[in-house]
């Protein structure tokens, strides 16, 4: 557990992967949507059968700055209908689980842009507002988190002697792998709310901490931290059983990797891409990474974080040769929306100077 210097080494941690426990359904109208990608397939549906969206995020600007991000889980359009104060545009009925982002303002600016986005990033459309998005809402109750087996420094030493003064504090858990390696950050707040000696015996404390903090890998993600946590994949493929949120666990494993192993870019060259099992976003990201870095490569885990690498900083830069095998299975899987997140990734290659040869 560290904040500017080591505080403590722990044997284990109970609690660290949790799954969420998912917001109440609310039903939310998106006011003056210009949509696009899966979002404008959604309206422009024929009939009015629902249509299920995944998640979106919107992200509420006040130009030139966004100001809050929210998240619409397992999105739902209900209806639309044609905007009121503007027909060309559409109000867009949806039923979703809403998340607040804990970082940036709860009430919107006076003159906001909501700017929506889906799978990977990509844009679907923006609108005027959202109705229902700033009503009031519980805090979900916080989930305790046990440090086992912990060899505390004197900093340490000092919270548990005064806990009360630093309710409210946090520090960062990171996560090693067996050489030693961060594998990744977790933050945890540092209300305690018990601390006795470990059931490891010796000098060892156990910690309870009252609220682990947010966004935890969720359960499925254990079995992929045991296979990093024996150190950086070597071979190819080992994403490919996982279900998308399991492959996003991995992508999440694979960034701090390279942040820990930063290389020169180097240029020209071919390299082929595995596309057997890309069959959703964080699948084409995870095989994008393979192709051009090896085993737990990383190459962006959405598209702002693919356009980022593609610029350079992260071991390959155009020009270079991206021969893609069995391109079919992403051009199927992702076909839902026009353009596909295929043909975006596809199109915006052959923009930097990237050769792509579909196969």
């Amino acid at each position: 557990m560290r904040e500017d210097e080591l505080w403590g080494r722990c044997v284990g941690v109970e609690g660290l992967f949790a799954d969420p426990v998912p917001p109440p359904r609310e039903v939310l109208t998106l006011r003056g949507c210009a949509p696009e990608g899966s979002l404008r397939a959604a309206v422009e549906r024929p009939g009015e059968a629902t249509s299920l969206l995944g998640d979106l995020y919107v992200e509420i600007r006040d130009d030139p700055r966004p100001t809050s991000w929210w998240e619409l889980e397992d999105v739902v359009v209900i209806t639309h209908r044609p905007c009121r104060s503007d027909p060309a545009l559409v109000d867009v009925v949806v039923g979703a689980g809403v998340r607040h982002s804990a970082h940036g303002a709860v009430r919107a600016p006076v003159s906001p842009r909501f700017e929506l986005s889906g799978a990977g990033g990509l844009a679907v459309g923006h609108c005027l507002r959202v109705d229902g998005l700033f009503d009031p809402r519980e805090a979900p109750q916080p989930i305790p988190m046990e440090l086992v087996g912990c060899e505390p420094t004197e900093r340490l030493r000092a919270v548990l002697r005064r806990p009360r003064k630093w309710e409210g504090a946090w520090a960062e858990l990171w996560a090693l792998d067996c050489d030693g390696r961060v594998m990744a950050h977790h933050v945890v707040g540092l209300d305690i709310e018990g601390a006795r000696p470990s059931t490891l015996g010796g000098t060892l404390v156990d910690i309870t901490l009252t609220d682990g903090g947010e966004d935890r890998p969720p359960l499925l993600a254990r079995p992929i931290w045991e296979t990093w946590y024996r150190g950086v994949p070597t071979t190819p493929n080992q994403w490919a059983p996982y279900c998308a949120q399991g492959r996003a666990e991995w992508l999440g494993l694979a960034v701090h990797r390279d942040l820990g192993a930063r290389r020169p870019d180097s240029s020209g060259g071919v390299y082929d891409l595995d596309g057997r099992f890309v069959t959703d976003v964080p699948g084409l990201h995870c095989a994008m990474g393979e192709a051009l870095l090896g085993p737990g490569g990383y190459f962006g885990r959405g598209w702002a974080g693919f356009t980022d690498c593609l610029c350079g900083g992260f071991g390959v830069v155009a020009p270079f040769t991206l021969v893609w095998h069995d391109a079919d299975v992403a051009r199927r899987a992702l076909a839902e929306e026009r353009p596909s997140y295929f043909e975006e990734i596809v199109g915006y290659l052959e923009d930097h100077r990237v050769t792509v040869v579909l196969r």
